[in-house]
């Protein structure tokens, strides 16, 4: 049975939804100011929310507000008003809300507009992190100042950034609610048909992930499409995680291309550029994981926490969300602990000597027995002294390695008396 959460001050309009909403099947809750629909949904994900605007203690377009910025507006939002004005309907709108019914309701305009929503929420895939849940950090608030003051614009837009970072994220900010999104897996449709795309995010926004591995033909089409956004009125949006600039000065990137592209251009940061939000975008991660049941109920200890935080996270939030969902998985009890998240984190490689450390000077079956030693200390110390994953990843036999370890008289940690 779906589950609808009706906020009003006003305990007629409540009671009055209430009936009216349970007479056609839905199991409907009450709240009756913005601090109890705050707990409620701290607690609970309902499949749809009538929300009033004005309310004694806070109202309804701060509520929206909160939840879109604590990465919990993932159910659709119907805002109620008495007194609604266009300016309150697109700001709402704006921040995430799906419609707007003006009081007095009608009853068929509500039971439409209820159906509606709620076939929304169920097509609606489990949504992504958005600019608003990125965190709080003044890089990433900065980063929300800048894309505002472009998201009126109509030219191309340049996002550049680390692989996993957000830069999707960045993008689908700018993208204006129910209008088409064209995000192309491959890039092959540019060199087929370029003109294609555009038909298909006609008034929308064609998004390219990764642009600097676009091939020559491929950019040839991104060139011509470039040029007809206008006619299609259509906002293009790149991603790059390489240089450009380098790229052309290589030969490599069409200098036309990139000077059509380059022109607005915004660097999306690392995550590591702002680590402080890591803890809650862990939370929030581990919230919506639960929420879709794609992995039991959990809880990161603050421990655990500050080890997610300190982490340097070269794979950025593509990086984090894997390691949050094999924690989730994985993690034998509620509590996810420190330990388990420092069996989670991969292991920063040991470094290599410098090449000036090689002992050149000696003769070659003893430079060779040095060369061998410093080579599996570096595997033995990667895998942790793992054995089994050392053989794997020199390619040889666990009898022969342990062999080969004895004659270089390199001593393993004993580990369960078996060494492993």
């Amino acid at each position: 049975m779906q589950q609808i959460l009706v906020v009003d001050d006003e305990i007629g309009i409540r009671e009055l939804l209430s009936e009216i909403l349970g007479d056609e099947g839905y199991q409907v809750r009450l709240a009756e100011n913005a601090s109890a629909a705050r707990a409620y949904r701290s607690q609970t994900r309902p499949d749809l929310v009538l929300l009033d605007i004005w309310m004694p203690d806070t109202d309804g377009i701060t509520l929206l507000r909160e939840w879109a910025s604590a990465g919990l507006l993932t159910m659709p939002v119907v805002m109620m008003s008495g007194h609604g004005t266009i300016d309150t309907a697109v700001e709402a709108t704006r921040i995430g809300a799906y419609d707007f019914l003006e009081k007095p309701i009608a009853l068929q305009k509500l039971l439409a507009t209820v159906g509606r929503a709620l076939k929304h929420g169920v097509e609606q895939a489990q949504p992504a992190l958005s600019l608003a849940s990125l965190g709080r950090a003044p890089l990433v608030a900065e980063l929300k100042q800048r894309l505002e003051r472009i998201a009126s614009l109509r030219t191309p837009l340049l996002l550049a950034g680390e692989p996993g970072c957000g830069v999707e994220i960045a993008a689908r900010f700018l993208h204006p609610r129910n209008a088409p999104w064209v995000a192309p897996d491959n890039h092959g449709a540019l060199a087929e048909a370029p003109l294609e795309l555009l038909d298909q995010a006609r008034d929308g926004t064609l998004f390219l992930h990764e642009i600097a591995d676009l091939s020559r033909v491929e950019q040839k089409g991104l060139l011509l499409a470039s040029s007809k956004l206008e006619r299609y009125n259509v906002r293009l949006i790149c991603g790059a995680s390489r240089d450009l600039a380098e790229l052309v000065a290589h030969g490599v990137f069409d200098n036309r291309l990139y000077a059509a592209l380059a022109a607005t251009a915004v660097r999306v940061p690392s995550l590591r550029e702002h680590r402080e939000d890591v803890p809650d975008l862990a939370n929030l991660m581990l919230t919506r994981m639960m929420e879709a049941k794609e992995t039991p109920p959990r809880q990161f200890t603050t421990a655990a926490l500050n080890a997610l935080r300190n982490y340097e996270w070269p794979g950025n939030l593509t990086q984090l969300e894997s390691v949050v969902r094999t924690l989730a998985q994985t993690a034998p009890s509620e509590q996810i602990s420190l330990d388990e998240v420092g069996r989670a984190l991969p292991r920063p490689a040991p470094a290599l000597p410098a090449a000036h450390d090689l002992p050149f000077d000696l003769p070659l079956r003893d430079a060779r027995d040095a060369f061998e030693r410093v080579y599996f200390e570096y595997h033995l110390a990667r895998e942790g002294g793992n054995i089994s994953r050392v053989a794997e990843s020199v390619g040889l036999e666990r009898t022969h390695l342990y062999r080969k370890l004895k004659q270089l008289g390199i001593r393993l940690a004993r580990k369960n008396g078996n060494g492993e």
